[in-house]
């Protein structure tokens, strides 16, 4: 039987390392790979009458080949604006328009743009590995506070430090799946 403090601290550790892992993988869904993929223009926000707006709120956004991506604004007047938010972004191609829709060709990449975006991806995951880190730092402080205020025994403390390491461990093994996945992504031709 454990105590409520050691089963609370399991939980928000878990919840700690969930929610660092769903944003890294959130994350690099918008990274570029050398196939077209409606995700990569997630996280690209548009001026629409002086809100910043995320494009999948404006338009259709659709991959009819592997190499192309084709945006269908709802309202066509904000077409232009939808152009400059993507070409301002760190994506690196320029859409061509007809007037009712853009259209992105992915372009085949580089070895060093390819080099360039797995490091890319592995900087995110480092920060994100570091986000871990602090939330095991975070859970093994409020343990050795429950133990001094007697929430804990000396064994559950001991206990509680080897599962919050254990949890760890574990969410840094998905996270390393997440990378090679990624990467593997990015290398393919």
């Amino acid at each position: 039987m454990t105590s409520p403090a050691f089963q609370k601290i399991v939980t928000d550790t878990q919840q700690g390392l969930d929610k660092a892992l769903s944003h890294v993988s959130e994350t690099l869904r918008g990274v570029r790979t050398s196939r077209a993929s409606s995700t990569l223009v997630d996280n690209i926000r548009v001026d629409y009458y002086g809100t910043m707006t995320p494009i999948n709120q404006m338009a259709a956004v659709s991959t009819p080949e592997p190499r192309q991506l084709v945006i269908k604004p709802f309202d066509v007047s904000s077409i232009t604006e939808i152009q400059k938010a993507i070409m301002k972004s760190d994506l690196g191609i320029t859409p061509q328009t007809d007037g009712k829709i853009l259209r992105l060709t992915m372009p085949q990449l580089s070895g060093e743009q390819r080099q360039k975006y797995a490091a890319k991806v592995k900087e995110l995951v480092e920060e994100a590995r570091i986000a871990m880190r602090n939330v095991r730092r975070d859970q093994n402080k409020h343990a050795d506070t429950a133990l001094k205020a007697g929430g804990l025994t000396e064994d559950e403390n001991r206990k509680l430090h080897d599962k919050v390491q254990e949890l760890l461990k574990d969410a840094e093994k998905k996270l390393d799946q997440v990378q090679d996945k990624k990467i593997a992504e990015i290398m393919e031709v």
